[in-house]
């Protein structure tokens, strides 16, 4: 009997406590993290930023970062000394969830003006006022549409699910109907493809957003963007809203001077200096030389086991030989050598204007990424693919030739295998995939540079069988 109660003593008061803890845990006022607004962040002496990839807000280019609003945050991050974490997501959605569990400060891409993200977040930064455009041709004899009335009876070919689809379909409501609107569904074209064949002449109309079409744009003088087909929506970057000091920190910053001259200078480089390719056609061949540098190019494809007629093909790709010739991304001399590059070569830019020291570059270049391409054993499948590397640098090599392992086709044949997936990596769902690393890509660049560096070697090789 005793044995008995002892026990039942013991449960009482094993129940007791418990009772006791459980009220003093509801009691307990709950302990809140502490926000991380811009003065922790300036102690910590970093900041990271979402954003996603495109042509116009973040992209490697010869494995260097780039991108406006990649550009923007990272000179709002220098100006204010501060390391910049970049992170990267599949939409916008990611982007949101991002900032609001804490994952990044701030979404560095314009996010739309909403109602519902303005009761949740904080818009900040530079407004941005964006719409779409119709894409049209700017050819002598073919007249320029001034209003969208213009549009009934014209044939304007888009993106499959692209948001102008919904708006000239909308479009073609209002005005009774009348606009043929053609929907691409195939894969492998995109919008930017969209443009270009405006630009070429194979279909007469596209739309396109306006910062795409702007970008476009420096590449193709040829093509009109005035005409607007919707209204201008407003947008901005985000950041949480317990981090308003931080939001007053980029409105601060982008108002001031300094945010203005970046301003200023990312606009100018990518929506208004030129990208067109330099002018392709087969140099003439004086006198058996190529170029005043020939006996430079014998002199360095030497250590890179190529002949020097292909070499030289690459300069007059990059430059066409001047040694002065720095690119809209800032690819510098006779071999485009980028900033990056020379830094990991230990070469100073200012000595990229010679020309020995810049071919002596490209040629080392092309070595490292041909020893990194060393397990496929075909010589000219591995020259398309150092080529590609060259031209696009080599991480969005490895992931085309991820893509067509894992997609059947063979990761060490350059045509119809891995150049199908250079050109796919423009469309998110190749970029986003698992097996990439290295995101977006404007791949047709690139297809292209490989065709024609080794149609205009062929050429040189015609024109010099004498020597």
């Amino acid at each position: 009997m005793q044995q008995i109660k002892s026990i039942l003593l013991l449960l009482l008061a094993s129940f007791f406590l418990f009772f006791f803890c459980t009220c003093c845990a509801r009691q307990a006022p709950q302990r809140e993290e502490a926000p991380v607004d811009f003065p922790q962040l300036k102690e910590k002496g970093e900041i990271t930023a979402a954003t996603l990839y495109s042509s116009t807000s973040y992209f490697l280019y010869r494995m260097e970062p780039m991108g406006y609003e990649y550009e923007r945050i990272y000179d709002f991050a220098k100006a204010n000394g501060l390391k910049l974490n970049m992170k990267l997501a599949e939409n916008r959605l990611r982007l949101l969830e991002m900032l609001q569990d804490g994952e990044a400060d701030v979404i560095a891409y314009p996010m739309l003006f909403g109602q519902e993200l303005k009761q949740q977040f904080i818009y900040c930064g530079r407004e941005e006022l964006s719409t779409q455009v119709l894409v049209q041709p700017l050819r002598q004899g073919v007249r320029l549409l001034t209003d969208v009335t213009e549009l009934i009876g014209k044939d304007i070919y888009v993106k499959a699910g692209n948001p102008c689809y919904d708006r000239l379909r909308n479009l073609d409501k209002e005005l009774g109907g009348g606009i043929r609107i053609h929907e691409v569904e195939e894969e492998d074209t995109a919008v930017e493809d969209l443009i270009e064949k405006v630009s070429t002449g194979e279909i007469p109309y596209t739309a396109s957003d306006d910062r795409l079409a702007r970008l476009n744009k420096t590449y193709y003088w040829n093509i009109d963007i005035s005409l607007k087909i919707s209204f201008r929506q407003r947008s901005s970057w985000l950041v949480r809203k317990n981090t308003p000091l931080l939001a007053q920190a980029i409105n601060e910053w982008d108002s001031g001077r300094v945010g203005e001259f970046s301003y200023k200078a990312r606009t100018k480089r990518y929506f208004e200096l030129s990208k067109k390719v330099l002018e392709l056609s087969m140099p003439e061949i004086k006198q058996g030389h190529i170029s005043p540098y020939d006996s430079l190019f014998k002199k360095h494809a030497r250590s890179l086991g190529w002949d020097w007629r292909l070499l030289a093909s690459v300069a007059y790709q990059e430059s066409h030989f001047k040694n002065t010739e720095i690119s809209w991304a800032g690819a510098q001399g006779i071999m485009g050598i980028m900033p990056g590059t020379a830094q990991n070569l230990k070469i100073p830019l200012q000595e990229l204007t010679d020309p020995d020291v810049c071919i002596r570059a490209g040629a080392e270049v092309l070595r490292i990424f041909s020893r990194g391409l060393s397990e496929i054993k075909d010589t000219i499948e591995l020259i398309k693919l150092t080529l590609a590397a060259y031209n696009a640098g080599i991480g969005h090599v490895y992931d085309a030739r991820r893509l067509a392992g894992k997609y059947g086709r063979d990761p060490s044949v350059w045509d119809n295998n891995v150049a199908e997936f250079i050109l796919l990596k423009r469309e998110p769902e190749f970029y986003n995939d698992s097996v990439c690393r290295y995101g977006y890509l404007r791949g047709r660049e690139t297809y292209n540079y490989v065709r024609e560096v080794l149609g205009r070697y062929e050429y040189y090789k015609q024109q010099t069988t004498h020597l």
